[in-house]
């Protein structure tokens, strides 16, 4: 089961990779009148600080903090902290030697939230009248 969660964490990378590359600038703050409606930078926000603190959680072998080093959101800033923050993710599950029962909740928990903002911001793009990449195989469901 860990090595399926780990590949569906490679797939939610590929999808946040491409979502990136193809939104414009306008995209990215673009909000909806719907009652606490995030931008797509906020969630985005949230992707990197969670892989960034679940990689050192995972590293060493409990909770350590959440914080994001996502400070700017334009395009370029964002899609280097994606990639940064999957391959620190990526890193720390290669590195982790001995799968506690600990360290296996947190793998979970990092694919959980990575699949919950995918469906948060298919449904702000959709809402925008936003294109997404086929690489969302759940936007192309209904």
């Amino acid at each position: 089961m860990r090595e399926r969660i780990i590949q569906n964490l490679s797939t939610r990378f590929g999808f946040y990779a491409d979502l990136i590359d193809q939104v414009d600038d306008d995209a990215i703050g673009a909000t909806t009148e719907v009652p606490r409606s995030r931008p797509l930078h906020a969630h985005l926000w949230c992707v990197v600080g969670s892989r960034e603190s679940y990689a050192s959680a995972l590293a060493a072998g409990e909770w350590q903090g959440w914080g994001s080093s996502l400070k700017q959101f334009d395009q370029a800033a964002i899609r280097e902290k994606l990639a940064s923050s999957a391959d620190q993710l990526r890193d720390a599950i290669d590195g982790v030697s001995d799968w506690t029962d600990e360290r296996e909740r947190l793998l979970a928990e990092i694919a959980e939230h990575e699949v919950m903002h995918e469906g948060q911001i298919i449904r702000l793009m959709f809402a925008l009248k936003k294109e997404l990449p086929e690489s969302s195989a759940w936007a192309v469901c209904g």
